[in-house]
């Protein structure tokens, strides 16, 4: 539980202590040229695939940058954890001179070295920076990616620099009591806020919030009362639905629904047009099992917030599957259907998923084929939820006939995650029961998803056998491979002799 309260936690803070962060429910509003610009490279979602070509093209082509344009996109590429590609864009902006690159900038950049190169990258490149150039923002960047890889020591250590040249602040403190619940040591965090308090340093939202939290993780809800009451007490700090919904949730962990509902009361109170807010409480009332506040509060997000994007459907359909309301899930996804312009497929996967959880893996196939009849493609992972159903009714040839076709899908959808058990187990049915030529097919197409490995071997190898054919040509591609003779292959050569 520590750790999904972290995750809870961390989101509503900038992973980058001191530099212009990356809020948590951010909405950017991009003036007309951003949007030219950002939409150039929005639909680079291949990592490998630098941008910095597209910004070279776009001042080629006589068009102007400047600096707020570049910060608004480099914070948006965070914030949908394109680090790859939000680097670029930050290196290209201190690189080229075209616009200001501020502390902040700096900070943010070393940032992002650390996600994507690694921290022995980020402290290179602090430690390349002058004394001038390591401000306390470029200080805390460093903090917080020891406190990613969860690194205490150094995390301690960088902290006592920081506070020798006057850089601590706040958002230090939080850093550090992020790493307490990161490392499994809740129980630390109390202390570090005392200190604070004795040092001068005032708590802020966030801190409360995470002091509370770790209490909730050790079942010491009086405390977090206290915790709670004391921030309600602070003049400078505005309460908020955030704070009240995860007061919520450790009561609902707690099983103790009537406290939580005092709370997700509270929260309400304070959601007004939030529509993030209103799925949140969605999905704890789904957790409670609540489905008439689940859909009370559904309406009141469609008539206070302007529109309704596919992340509030998948919420609330999702609210839905976990209760079982698989009628209802269909009437919204129809709903979801008459009125979005482009077709996402992580919506109607949600009601996939629930036809699986429910053993109806054929009306869930209906549904895909259904939509595919209309003229849409899916995405792989659609076709993968229905061979992971049929796995699970032992409907072996099925789940082969619906991963082969996640696999000729796949060309436009590169960022397919395919669960290893799946293959696993289709790959040891197709070894058991397919010939030679559908082996051979399959896991040549699995070759151009995930690396090569022992398992499409023994596949391999067991079609040979049945069949009588020789496998020396097969050991040989292994060792190709770099792919090491094991227990089952050894076991399924000796069959051979």
């Amino acid at each position: 539980m520590a750790s999904a309260v972290f995750r809870l936690l961390k989101s509503h803070q900038s992973l980058t202590a001191n530099s212009t962060p990356t809020k948590y429910f951010s909405r950017l509003r991009h003036t007309a040229s951003t949007r030219n610009l950002y939409s150039r490279i929005s639909p680079l979602g291949d990592p490998s695939l630098s941008v910095a070509p597209v910004l070279d093209e776009w001042v080629q082509q006589g068009r102007k940058v400047n600096y707020f344009e570049l910060h608004r996109i480099v914070r948006d590429l965070r914030a949908r954890k394109r680090f790859r590609h939000a680097l670029d864009v930050s290196e290209w902006m201190s690189t080229k001179g075209l616009c200001q690159f501020l502390p902040g900038d700096c900070a943010v950049q070393l940032d992002l070295i650390g996600h994507v190169h690694g921290l022995d990258a980020a402290e290179s490149r602090f430690n390349s920076l002058s004394d001038e150039e390591k401000s306390d923002k470029v200080y805390g960047a460093l903090l917080n990616c020891y406190v990613r890889e969860g690194l205490v020591d150094k995390s301690i250590s960088h902290m006592q620099k920081m506070e020798e040249l006057g850089y601590v602040s706040t958002l230090t403190y939080n850093d550090i009591m992020c790493l307490y619940m990161h490392t499994g040591q809740p129980e630390k965090i109390p202390d570090v806020m005392f200190e604070m308090k004795e040092k001068g340093v005032s708590p802020d939202s966030f801190s409360y919030r995470i002091c509370m939290s770790s209490y909730g993780v050790r079942s010491d809800l009086s405390s977090v009362e206290k915790v709670l009451e004391k921030m309600e007490s602070q003049p400078h700090i505005s309460m908020d639905w955030i704070t009240y919904a995860m007061v919520a949730n450790l009561y609902i962990k707690a099983g103790l629904p009537d406290k939580a509902l005092v709370y997700l009361g509270k929260s309400e109170e304070k959601v007004n047009r939030d529509a993030l807010g209103y799925n949140h409480l969605i999905t704890l009332y789904a957790s409670l099992g609540y489905k008439d506040d689940m859909m009370r509060l559904w309406n009141l997000e469609k008539a206070k917030c302007k529109k309704q994007i596919n992340r509030d459907y998948i919420t609330m359909l999702g609210s839905l599957v976990k209760l079982g309301e698989l009628e209802e899930t269909k009437k919204l996804l129809e709903e979801w259907e008459s009125s979005c312009h482009c077709y996402d497929f992580r919506v109607p996967n949600v009601l996939l998923i629930g036809y699986c959880q429910k053993g109806l893996v054929e009306q869930a196939e209906e549904t895909l084929r259904d939509i595919v009849k209309r003229g849409k493609t899916p995405i792989p992972n659609s076709w993968s939820i229905l061979a992971a159903g049929y796995v699970d009714k032992q409907k072996m040839q099925k789940a082969f006939e619906c991963m082969m076709e996640a696999v000729h899908v796949r060309a436009n959808n590169t960022g397919w995650n395919l669960k290893s058990g799946l293959v696993s187990n289709v790959l040891n049915w197709i070894g058991d029961n397919g010939d030679i030529e559908q082996v051979e097919a399959f896991v040549t197409l699995m070759k151009t998803v995930i690396p090569v490995n022992s398992e499409m071997y023994h596949a391999l190898m067991k079609a040979y056998i049945r069949s009588g054919k020789e496998v020396e040509g097969l050991l040989q591609s292994m060792k190709e491979d770099q792919i090491e003779a094991d227990e089952e292959i050894d076991r399924l050569r000796q069959t051979q002799c």
